[in-house]
């Protein structure tokens, strides 16, 4: 599978994580973030930053992933708290999010867009043993922002 990472260039060159805490992992916990597409992996920029900045240079990084499903748990929004979309369930998500990662129950966290539910993001766990080997970093795109969004 390919999953997309729109980074600011001069973070784009290899895979890392910050350890930041975000809605699916705690602070410490080192995950990466990537979209289905890339067009929600733009809005999940967008709505990450609250701004458009385009003198800042970003990149599209694809990241490439072997479509074995023992190396992803997914959580539909069934599976979900049912305002699991508003920012004061963030805890409860970072507690479902941390749980995998300390358990390394997989490689990948499949999860439902707060922005367009119908859509996943994936949340890559670098601590685990799969990652050195199956997540691969093929290329990187130019990217630019489209004057119509300012």
């Amino acid at each position: 599978m390919e999953l997309y990472r729109i980074s600011a260039e001069k973070y784009a060159t290899s895979l890392h994580a910050s350890g930041a805490s975000n809605r699916w992992n705690k602070k410490g916990e080192y995950v990466i973030y990537a979209g289905s597409s890339r067009s929600l992996a733009t809005l999940e920029l967008i709505v990450h930053r609250n701004f458009i900045k385009p003198d800042i240079r970003y990149k599209v990084m694809i990241l490439s992933i072997p479509d074995d499903d023992f190396l992803v748990k997914s959580f539909g929004t069934k599976d979900l708290p049912l305002k699991w979309r508003k920012f004061e369930m963030y805890s409860k998500l970072q507690e479902i999010g941390s749980n995998w990662y300390n358990r390394k129950e997989s490689l990948l966290l499949k999860v439902p867009s707060a922005i367009i539910p119908y859509e996943s993001n994936y949340i890559i766990n670098t601590e685990h043993p799969d990652f050195i080997d199956k997540v691969q970093l093929v290329r990187t795109e130019h990217y630019f922002w489209d004057e119509r969004l300012f």
